[in-house]
């Protein structure tokens, strides 16, 4: 099983050899990268190209580890005896079952896609490793081991909002996905839109990367906002020469709110402008 990349996602050769090297050695692929360089999207498309079916546990700040495991809803159970419901005497009727049990309980290979490790609490990762390395894991209230039949392949990401602790990072086979030079990016647009203007391709990634190098912006326009960007351009049909012969004092690209996401980095780009045009007098 080779992950080479599908119709709809441009890996580079170093990322098809992690995720590939991760799958031989049986460890949890480590993703990390700027937000909106397809990290979450790479799971779902090795899942796609191995044929495989592809299990996502989101992420949040209030997520536990046990949670992936499995819940014992305790309350329900009390009500139920105080009501005499027959269920009660199974206790298996209470526990709700998580991503992870879902995914070691599947006859099949499966993909496990963990998201957004680092939004967690710094504790969440270290209560995973034995879970994570021996693929199996207890259930006090019923007494039984759960066992991963298959082993699934778990995917990691992470944009790097705390650091993970270093007996997690151990076990785990890492890849940083470093932003899309100009060529690579020409290839994520021509999957994306593959009828577009190549005039209008270029004009937009000129303005794109000269955003990206402007120093003190506090958040780069990503990957997926230059998509959005250029849906945008072809959907109210602005012409190239819009963009090639933009006066270089008006650093606010036009429909600039699908690259821009803070009001700090428009005003910067204002008093740029501002400052350019001053300038020029």
């Amino acid at each position: 099983m080779k992950f080479t990349g599908t119709d709809s996602y441009v890996a580079t050769e170093d990322l098809q050899m992690a995720v590939n090297a991760a799958v031989t050695l049986q460890r949890p692929l480590l993703i990390k990268g700027e937000p909106g360089t397809g990290k979450t999207l790479l799971a779902e498309q090795v899942a796609q190209s191995l044929g495989l079916r592809l299990i996502q546990w989101h992420i949040k700040s209030t997520t536990k580890a046990q949670q992936g495991l499995y819940e014992y809803d305790a309350v329900s159970r009390l009500r139920d005896s105080q009501l005499g419901v027959d269920k009660v005497h199974d206790i298996g009727n209470y526990i709700k079952r998580g991503k992870l049990w879902e995914a070691f309980a599947a006859k099949e290979r499966v993909v496990l896609l963990i998201d957004e490790i680092d939004k967690a609490d710094i504790e969440f990762p270290n209560d995973l490793l034995v879970e994570l390395d021996r693929m199996e894991f207890f259930v006090y209230e019923t007494g039984e081991t759960i066992k991963a039949e298959q082993r699934p392949i778990v995917m990691i990401t992470s944009n790097n909002e705390k650091e993970l602790p270093d007996a997690f990072l151990r076990r785990c086979f890492f890849h940083y996905i470093s932003f899309p030079d100009r060529d690579t990016m020409h290839r994520i647009v021509d999957v994306h839109y593959p009828e577009i203007k190549g005039r209008l391709v270029a004009e937009a990634m000129d303005i794109f990367f000269q955003l990206r190098d402007v120093p003190g912006l506090k958040k780069k326009p990503s990957t997926s906002e230059l998509i959005d960007w250029l849906k945008l351009l072809m959907a109210d049909e602005i012409p190239e020469e819009v963009l090639k012969n933009r006066d270089s004092s008006h650093a606010i690209p036009p429909l600039y709110g699908a690259l821009l996401k803070n009001e700090q980095d428009v005003h910067m780009l204002e008093r740029l402008a501002f400052m350019a045009r001053r300038e020029n007098r």
